[in-house]
Parts: C-alpha cells; sequence; structure tokens
C-alpha cells in the first residue's frame, strides 16, 4: 500500500472530469506534507510514472496533471480515458524529402506516452564535452 493511496482513492471517486486543486488540499487528503521538491520541481508533477511515487497514484486513479503553477502552489487534474481506450495520435509525414519519409505513412503515438518527459539518459552538453 503506497502512502499516496489516499490521493488515487480521492481521485477514483471524482465524478467530475477536471479538478482543481491547491497543494494545501491534496496535503489535506495525503494527511501529511507534500515533499518540499513538489514546490521546486515542476517535473514531479509531470505524466510521467517513473518519475515519483506519487505521480503513480493520479495515472491509477485515470488522471493526469496540467496547468501546474508553483507560485500559486496549484494544478489541474484531469481524467483521462482508460489505457485501453485511449486513442492514439496519428501524425502524417507527406514530403518524399522529409527526413522521416523512411517511415512512409504515419507514426502513432499513445496520447498516455508524455514526449516532454526526461529519459534518463546522459547527455555528452551535461557532462560539459560539448
Amino acid at each position: 500500500m503506497s502512502k499516496y493511496e489516499p490521493l488515487q482513492h480521492h481521485l477514483s471517486n471524482l465524478p467530475a472530469l477536471e479538478w482543481r486543486a491547491s497543494f494545501k488540499e491534496i496535503e489535506r487528503i495525503l494527511g501529511f506534507p507534500l515533499p518540499p521538491s513538489s514546490r521546486k520541481h515542476r517535473a514531479l508533477w509531470s505524466n510521467n510514472a517513473q518519475n515519483h511515487v506519487m505521480t503513480k497514484a493520479w495515472l491509477s486513479a485515470g488522471w493526469r496533471t496540467e496547468q501546474v503553477d508553483l507560485q500559486k502552489q496549484e494544478l489541474v487534474f484531469r481524467k483521462s480515458k482508460s489505457k485501453n481506450d485511449e486513442p492514439l495520435r496519428t501524425v502524417t509525414v507527406s514530403s518524399a524529402k522529409s527526413p522521416f519519409a523512411g517511415l512512409k505513412g504515419t507514426v502513432r503515438i499513445n496520447m498516455e506516452f508524455d514526449v516532454t518527459a526526461p529519459t534518463g539518459e546522459d547527455w555528452a552538453a551535461e557532462r560539459g564535452l560539448l
């Protein structure tokens, strides 16, 4: 049992499609303070399940975070479709001169996949090699 299960339970029982929440409201539901990093690092609120155990709570309940405002200490939770019903985005590549022409047709990206999430890779620029 995760200590963030009360948040998962709360979200699972919400009838609304959207919940605007303050960090204080989330702390009240959890019964303990959020980690200090939640007020400093926007990435903690990303929808990457590998990011933090707290993330798994809202993703498991079928919700995603949006509009994170660290200054106001609030965010929006939005109900997402279940993973089985999740539509795929279709991107059509039409130019034969495109560097992606080898893909010939479409690329499908699951809506649950966050293309902006950190990969965890060690980049040469970050090591000062460029």
